[in-house]
């Protein structure tokens, strides 16, 4: 068994989409939209064949999570880039861009290398090896 794909719901699904294309190299399908209920999403497909749906539909509303506390439930989506040197200079170029890192670059007591940053909408993507 796999994991199909994991969704998240979006303020503004153009925007996540330019940042997982440009930044995680993620290739998005067709945009799908169901006009009655005003639903739209696209399908980005990685390397690795890892999809991730993000959705937007005007009636779902906005999160409470607060993304520098930690809650149970779904917290982070992370994402390998192969060795430490890819984590560094893709965090590197993403806290260049503007996109707040909110912990390392460090090495995690059960040995991952790893930064976590937050996506446009606030997400936690944590980048590791």
């Amino acid at each position: 068994m796999k994991i199909e794909h994991i969704a998240i719901w979006a303020e503004d699904i153009e925007k996540l989409k330019a940042f997982y294309t440009t930044y995680f190299k993620a290739k998005p399908g067709n945009k799908y939209f169901n006009r009655k209920k005003g639903f739209s999403s696209y399908f980005l497909t990685f390397e690795t064949g890892a999809r991730l749906e993000i959705m937007q539909m005007p009636s779902i509303p906005k999160t409470r999570n607060d993304p520098y506390r930690q809650f149970t439930g779904f917290i982070h989506l992370a994402i390998s880039v192969g060795s430490k040197e890819n984590v560094d200079s893709l965090t590197a170029r993403l806290a260049g861009a503007g996109h707040e890192v909110v912990d390392g670059l460090r090495t995690t007591g059960d040995g991952y290398y790893e930064s976590v940053v937050l996506d446009p909408e606030h997400n936690r993507i944590e980048i590791t090896v």
